[in-house]
């Protein structure tokens, strides 16, 4: 259940909350070692109940050889040394359930580390207890792979292993190979270290690349993308990836058993949830399949709203396609996280003004879903521009200089404008830090009541007031770029929620009744809205 401002709600306190990502390495170190930690998280929970969020996503912190920086999994109910203990983990629940905060976590089921013992058994022999728990084909007559798949992280997908005489599956890293989860006993395996984070408390998951867990067991050549079909979402023009129509090495219709699975496990626990990271060539459509039914997942968040394409229309086009969708699914929405450029600089342009952030702060809040801030966002914080030589993200360096790779948004938090390193760290942090996010730290902001960090403080607190805002429906009005016009309706509220995408000012005709104690700059005025740049408006409908 959820408390709202108006009392008591009987819809699951997933559904139109909001979500804080943490990613574990670059929140706040307390250790000394320049790599945050668990204890560092926890130290830091009181500013993230404080804007308003109604949980906590975590980045994996499981044991890991950090290829692919906590992504590779080499123990799924352990803590690498460098997050903490599992003692850790049991305070930060502890300390963020005192605060109201729920927690999901970071489950990464597609793949494992190569250091898995899982792995290292199933490449020892091809008739070994796990000889079947990865993905193994033989090379063609000529030796070369299978088939023509491809690596998102750049290459063929599949890997030689001399011991087996065999190629393994790796969809992202060579250290990554893919579980084999058309076998049961794989299956049964993942669930059981599902349960183990259930039976520890927390409060459900984030999927890693959902719809990647199976494969097509026949093992046929993906097409090739025709020159005028849409480029996938989520995939940059500069990889090879996007080449293919990805028909067959994922997305598979087997999937959908899996995740039936996964949610009768966690229907067995009060109050759990999970969310689905959908990647694929209509990612929109695949997270609405993924949710379209009681038995299958909570929500699912796609990479429509993650790209570099912006405007009003595109909005409009990915919100409306979900809710075109068969079903009563739920969605998610996310402008930012640890895998995309920020939302500041990718749509607010290279300066980034805070009004920008302000206004994608409250049009994410906003829209019909569940929606995913990610850390840093509540200060406005820009792409960082990392050089060659301090990269640490193996994709970002396949692929440069195009495009830039991921280190620029995982950059550590600046807490502090005046300690060493931003308050993150008393050593060199992992990644450097850039002088205009320090400029933007938790302090400053905290003292200046115009912030981005105010802002997002407020607009929560205040959409808190507004059910239609969590939990209503949803139905654009028709306006010209870069207005962007849409009703929630909810039993007893109707809101109109004007928003300006552009940095020029707009002037519209306006039939409601204004809104006020949301943030965003607009006037009424003659029956007209007047918005400067980066403004908006909220209005009261009648129902």
């Amino acid at each position: 259940m959820t408390i709202s401002g108006r009392g008591l709600s009987m819809e699951p306190w997933w559904r139109g909350a909001v979500l804080y990502q943490i990613y574990p390495r670059s929140f706040l170190d307390a250790g000394g070692d320049g790599v945050g930690d668990l204890p560092g998280v926890t130290r830091r929970l009181d500013h993230v109940a404080g804007l308003g969020v109604d949980g906590v996503w975590l980045s994996p912190f499981f044991t890991s050889p950090m290829k692919d920086f906590g992504y590779d999994v080499a123990d799924y109910r352990g803590v690498d040394p460098l997050f903490g203990t599992l003692a850790d983990v049991d305070a930060l629940l502890e300390r963020a359930h005192g605060l109201g905060l729920k927690v999901i976590i970071d489950m990464v089921l597609s793949h494992s580390s190569d250091r898995h013992p899982w792995f290292r058994e199933s490449r020892r022999s091809r008739h070994g207890p796990r000889a079947d728990w990865y993905v193994w084909a033989d090379p063609k007559p000529d030796g070369t792979p299978p088939n023509n798949w491809l690596s998102c992280f750049g290459g063929s997908a599949w890997a030689w292993d001399g011991g087996r005489r065999q190629y393994y599956l790796h969809n992202f890293l060579v250290e990554q190979p893919d579980l084999n989860l058309h076998n049961p006993a794989v299956q049964d395996a993942v669930l059981a270290d599902c349960a183990f984070w259930l039976d520890r408390g927390v409060d459900g998951f984030r999927l890693d690349v959902a719809n990647y867990y199976l494969h097509d067991p026949l093992l046929r050549d993906n097409p090739a993308r025709p020159p005028d079909a849409r480029w996938p979402d989520g995939t940059p023009r500069g990889n090879p990836y996007g080449m293919q129509i990805h028909r067959f090495d994922k997305s598979q219709p087997e999937n959908l058993a899996v995740l039936r699975r996964l949610r009768a496990l966690l229907d067995r626990y009060p109050d759990r949830m999970a969310v689905a990271e959908v990647h694929d060539d209509d990612s929109v459509a695949r997270a609405a399949e993924y949710v379209a039914a009681p038995d299958l997942l909570h929500t699912a968040y796609n990479f429509a709203l993650l790209g570099a394409d912006f405007g009003a229309g595109t909005i409009r086009r990915a919100v409306e396609a979900f809710e075109a969708q068969p079903g009563p699914g739920w969605p998610s929405w996310a402008f930012s996280n640890h895998d995309v450029p920020r939302v500041a600089s990718r749509w607010g342009g290279a300066e980034a003004p805070p009004a920008a952030a302000k206004l994608l702060i409250a049009l994410l809040t906003s829209l019909r879903g569940t929606a995913f801030l990610y850390q840093g966002e509540e200060l406005g914080l820009p792409q960082a521009e990392v050089p060659l030589e301090r990269m640490r993200d193996p994709y970002g360096i396949a692929m440069w200089p195009e495009p830039a790779g991921r280190d620029g948004c995982r950059t550590p938090m600046p807490w502090s404008a005046t300690d060493p390193n931003a308050g993150f760290s008393s050593a060199e942090p992992w990644l450097p830090i850039p002088a205009e996010h320090i400029a933007r730290a938790v302090d400053v902001q905290e003292a200046d009541p115009a912030s981005v960090l105010a802002f997002t403080r407020g607009f929560l607190a205040w959409r808190r007031l507004h059910p239609a805002l969590r939990g209503g429906s949803i139905r654009f009005r028709d306006a010209p770029e870069p207005l962007l016009l849409f009703e929630r309706r909810a039993e007893g509220q109707a809101i109109l929620c004007v928003f300006n995408l552009s940095p020029d000012p707009q002037t519209i005709p306006f039939d409601g009744t204004p809104l006020d104690g949301h943030g965003l700059p607009g006037a009424v005025a003659d029956g007209a809205l007047r918005l400067p740049g980066w403004g908006g408006a909220f209005a009261a409908l009648r129902n």
